[in-house]
């Protein structure tokens, strides 16, 4: 059953629900009006004969007058004295009842009863002599229900007619506005499908409605999905064919040197160093994809301790000796005192992996600086450089997995396969943090890893930046 079909029986079995709910209430409501003015009639009538017909004759006996008469139009009367014997009734009276009587109760008693073949409402009405109100008699009255019965059963099939119409028309409605409602999702389900059949990621579902309903959401929703699919999927075949090129780059090169050492008669040092240096590559580079995978799933196994980032920042600022080409400037600038609960050779990672974008962008001359401050609840660790910049267009894809700017360089000439932004990013994002990145071409970036502080004072340092030019400048 489709969802259409289902919405339209739901819409049109509330209705009818409704509907009967209200004709059953309607209905009862207007038989116990029309039965409650019966009863006032007949106690009208009652009270009025009472009060100006009926007089004790002698012995005790009570007598129906035949000026009476006119006050009983279209009501049955029947008149019994104080031991029930009938003194008077209308023709057709014969089979009413006197029925149970409360002498403790001297109020009018209603019933219905059927005389030949008709109901009728009853009504018993103690006669009583004044001053001591004493019984003498009883009134009887009857009164048709053929007139209330009638108006009952035409309001009846009045309200059957009606509802089932409404019913009806209400279900052909509720199909159309179904029909409408659910045709973006028709459309949401053909595009579904000529993805699937086509494989063409790039198609989107155009936006028929308005932006806000549930429609529109769930439109906009799935075309945010197709496009993060297709990133997705373009940022796996640039994966695969990129590990494919790292790979094979130094599998060729084993292969070379293995070559060689099998057509010598003793083994060649060179080889064997070179065959070493690309395992040892290629080992680096699946540890590398191994810690994305982690972190990117959230697996990445953290030890976890207070660090004072200030104290990580100039262990890092030392080993950058080793990093520095020559002629490029090294220095701390604000360096505020800060902890921070993390794991601390992730974090030297982090700051490592930055470094050495940067110092691989710097041009002889330049200048890279670290610095760590304050800012609220965080912790700011910054690494700026004086290098060639990234351009605009370029900083969304920064932090994808080999991703370069420079796509006309060999990836081993800088030594490194594309990878350490993106494990600065993840292992941050594991931290709870974020990195931000500011460039500007032909003036350099700034790389800003933001971190939650641990509670506490932050004391911010005052004192002369320190400076390493290349790799001559040994730090102590």
């Amino acid at each position: 059953m489709t969802l259409r079909t289902r919405l339209t029986l739901w819409y049109t079995g509330l209705l009818a629900a409704v509907l009967m709910l209200f004709g059953t209430v309607v209905y009862l409501l207007l038989s116990f009006l029309l039965t409650q003015q019966i009863n006032d009639t007949l106690l009208r009538t009652a009270e009025d004969i009472r009060s100006t017909a009926i007089r004790s004759v002698d012995g005790g006996r009570i007598a129906f007058p035949p000026q009476a008469l006119a006050l009983t139009a279209g009501v049955g009367v029947q008149l019994r004295g104080r031991d029930g014997e009938v003194a008077f009734q209308d023709p057709g009276m014969e089979e009413l009842s006197l029925g149970p009587i409360d002498p403790d109760d001297l109020s009018a008693i209603f019933r219905t009863e059927t005389i030949g073949g008709i109901d009728y409402r009853v009504m018993t009405y103690p006669l009583l002599l004044q001053p001591e109100d004493e019984v003498i008699g009883f009134l009887l009255l009857a009164s048709s229900l053929e007139a209330s019965q009638q108006a009952l059963q035409d309001l009846l099939v009045l309200m059957l007619v009606g509802g089932v119409l409404a019913v009806v028309v209400a279900g052909i409605v509720g199909w159309s506005t179904a029909s409408a409602a659910l045709r973006p999702l028709d459309k949401v389900t053909e595009t579904a499908l000529h993805i699937t059949r086509a494989d063409d990621l790039s198609r989107r579902i155009p936006l028929s409605g308005p932006p806000r309903d549930e429609v529109g959401r769930l439109t906009l929703a799935f075309n945010e999905t197709l496009e993060r699919l297709e990133t997705l999927f373009e940022t796996q075949r640039r994966f695969l064919a990129d590990v494919s090129h790292e790979l094979r780059t130094p599998l060729t090169t084993i292969r070379g040197n293995v070559d060689l050492i099998s057509r010598m008669e003793r083994s060649d040092p060179e080889s064997l160093e070179a065959i070493q240096s690309e395992v040892d590559r290629m080992t680096r580079m699946v540890n590398d994809l191994l810690l994305l995978a982690k972190a990117e799933t959230g697996r990445l196994p953290l030890a976890l301790e207070e660090i004072e980032l200030d104290t990580l920042m100039l262990e890092v600022y030392k080993q950058a000796r080793v990093l520095a080409s020559e002629g490029v400037k090294i220095e701390i600038g604000r360096e505020d005192q800060v902890r921070v609960l993390g794991d601390r050779d992730r974090l030297k990672q982090v700051l490592l992996n930055l470094l050495a974008n940067a110092l691989d962008h710097t041009s002889t001359g330049g200048k890279v600086t670290l610095a760590l401050a304050c800012v609220e609840d965080w912790a700011r660790l910054t690494v700026t450089d004086t290098g060639s910049g990234i351009p605009k267009e370029e900083l969304p894809h920064i932090f994808e997995r080999f991703y370069r700017i420079d796509r006309s360089r060999q990836r081993n000439d800088s030594g490194g396969a594309g990878l350490g932004l993106s494990i600065a990013y993840w292992i941050t994002r594991s931290h709870k943090g974020r990195v931000e990145v500011v460039s500007e071409v032909g003036r350099g970036t700034t790389f800003s890893v933001w971190l939650p502080r641990l509670e506490g004072d932050c004391v911010t340092a005052s004192k002369p930046s320190l400076q390493i030019e290349g790799a001559r400048t040994p730090v102590r």
